[in-house]
């Protein structure tokens, strides 16, 4: 899946080079968030994804931004078809 480097647990792939630990606590807040709408995988792979359509963001965005595309992305998940 995600690989990532030994020392500062850089992810190589998928998290569009944010370090592991800020995808960790991204995942966990929006856990708190949506656990009693969305199974906890999905929470993680729609993070993911955001983190990953985001490359190329400056690094010192990327975190911010990504967590609020997760979190729209997690609300539209959570409503439902035709809410």
């Amino acid at each position: 899946m995600i690989e990532g480097a030994v020392g500062d647990r850089t992810t190589q792939a998928g998290t569009a080079g944010c370090s592991e630990s800020v995808v960790d606590e991204t995942v966990e807040r929006l856990r708190a968030e949506f656990e009693d709408r969305l199974a906890a995988g999905a929470i993680d792979e729609i993070v993911r994804r955001c983190l990953s359509d985001l490359a190329g963001i400056p690094a010192g965005s990327l975190p911010e931004l990504a967590e609020r595309s997760a979190r729209q992305r997690l609300l539209e998940a959570s409503a439902g078809p035709g809410r």
